[in-house]
């Protein structure tokens, strides 16, 4: 399903904007680069290689190629985005974040992959939208943007800061066996969407989680059907 959508989808929609004439925006994302060691403070720039882990990060990269590939061929107006994890309100709550809120306003056990070490860079929706919208507007055709949150937390710091701000216990956190070729950390240099479009995240991780956990709180009708099976 990864492939048909991610990687056919994207060349569906890209024949139909060489056809048409229409500009495409890759919605991309950091876990194409693979991962990073825990222990280290490097990151990944726009010109890293790429080494997806997963069948759905490769399928994310086989979108970037192609993406790439029919700007240089056809010279289809393409510009790419690659995000940090984002979190928000109306995220689907599969998502770490939006499962921690659900299960921990329902008093179930949260499930932590491994010992909760694995980092992730968080980026507020908001945030990200402004940077694609940035990308769409100013960014240079055929270019790649990386978009990072600069806020580093490993699962089991989140897990914590979402049970703070819902005034729940931190003995709720459960942890389960780890993934299959779960990436240990991801981070990106974020120099160049800076330097060329003036972008930088304006939510720090604190404010955001406590918004998306309102907006979590007030709006159970959305969600709670959803999450009835997760």
């Amino acid at each position: 399903l990864f492939l048909q959508t991610n990687a056919l989808g994207a060349q569906v929609l890209l024949d139909a904007c060489r056809t048409h004439g229409a500009i495409f925006h890759q919605i991309s994302t950091d876990e194409v680069y693979g991962d990073l060691p825990l222990d280290g403070d490097t990151a990944f720039s726009e010109n890293s290689l790429l080494r997806p882990s997963s069948p759905y990060s490769a399928s994310k990269a086989s979108a970037d190629h192609l993406a790439l590939a029919y700007h240089r061929t056809y010279g289809v107006p393409v510009t790419v985005t690659r995000a940090s994890n984002n979190f928000g309100p109306w995220q689907f709550p599969e998502k770490l974040i939006p499962l921690i809120i659900a299960r921990a306003l329902q008093d179930r056990p949260l499930p932590l992959y491994g010992h909760g070490g694995h980092v992730r860079d968080w980026l507020f929706v908001g945030d990200c939208a402004r940077a694609v919208d940035a990308v769409m507007r100013r960014g240079r055709p055929g270019e790649i943007y990386n978009a990072g949150g600069g806020n580093p937390r490993a699962n089991l710091d989140v897990a914590k800061a979402v049970l703070r701000a819902l005034g729940k216990p931190e003995s709720l956190i459960a942890f389960v066996a780890d993934r299959p070729g779960h990436d240990l950390r991801y981070a990106l240099d974020c120099e160049k969407i800076r330097r060329e479009l003036g972008w930088v995240p304006e939510t720090p991780f604190d404010e955001g989680i406590e918004q998306t956990v309102r907006w979590y709180v007030g709006n159970r009708a959305w969600w709670e059907p959803l999450a009835k099976d997760i």
